[in-house]
């Protein structure tokens, strides 16, 4: 098990049940399927904390009061070879504890995990044993209650298996004239680099970027369905039609499609 005090800097990552119950009641409408294929990586947890910090934080991507959120307070962490690919902000991702009879629990069950911010490497230590996030490694860094749900608290690093899950997500902010969306789980190389908004009174709206992986416009968009074109860092575009219905509201979250692998 690891010490808090002895690994800063985790990134923050909010977890939901494979249920579709806990989706729902994250209040988000899913319109599309985007599961990737399985990926090996390893994993450990932070004893005796709720979330891998410890506490609700904004975090480098833009997310707000985490303990304020609808994912909850359970939170893991991701290296930064997942984050340096772009997989990180808003990155959701199914794991599960695989080829380990001592410490995976039977049936080897899953969980997915929501990314909002960033691990630093820690050089100083190695890779195998302190320095689970240093380049090249592909590690989550899971909170004690998180990892109760695949493993045992009698293991140390177990060996797990990640792929991501489900299609880009659209939580609507703003107020007013002032319209946001906070996009997150983001496929491709995970980089936005334009988003464009479109009512149906309104033509295709550019969007600016205002913090992290949310974007806003000056545009009344309140009672009139919404569609969003989204482009990667690598130039694939892919739209979402009528993501969000007219009646939708400020807060609400909304699933669209997602980039094809």
């Amino acid at each position: 098990t690891m010490d808090s005090a002895r690994f800063p800097g985790l990134f923050l990552l909010l977890f939901f049940f494979r249920d579709s119950t806990a989706v729902v009641a994250a209040g988000i409408s899913s319109t599309t399927n985007g599961d990737q294929e399985w990926r090996s990586a390893t994993a450990t947890y932070t004893r005796g904390t709720a979330t891998a910090t410890g506490g609700g934080q904004a975090g480098a991507c833009g997310f707000g009061e985490l303990s304020e959120s609808d994912y909850g307070f359970n939170s893991v962490g991701v290296s930064s070879a997942l984050f340096e690919r772009g997989s990180a902000c808003g990155g959701c991702f199914e794991l599960r504890c695989v080829d380990h009879i001592r410490w995976c629990l039977n049936g080897s069950p899953s969980l997915v995990v929501t990314a909002t911010d960033f691990c630093a490497p820690n050089y100083g230590l190695p890779g195998d044993y302190g320095g689970w996030c240093n380049y090249p490694r592909e590690h989550f860094e899971m909170s004690e209650s998180a990892f109760l749900h695949i493993a045992k608290t009698t293991a140390d690093v177990i060996p797990v298996q990640y792929r991501r899950k489900g299609g880009m997500r659209f939580t609507m902010t703003g107020k007013s004239y002032f319209y946001q969306v906070l996009i997150t789980n983001v496929g491709s190389d995970g980089e936005v680099a334009a988003v464009k908004v479109k009512g149906s009174r309104t033509g295709w709206i550019p969007m600016g970027r205002n913090w992290g992986q949310n974007w806003q416009c000056d545009a009344d968009l309140r009672g009139q369905p919404l569609s969003f074109e989204v482009t990667s860092g690598r130039g694939r575009t892919t739209t979402s039609y009528n993501v969000a219905p007219w009646n939708w509201q400020f807060g609400q979250t909304f699933e669209g499609k997602q980039f094809l692998p």
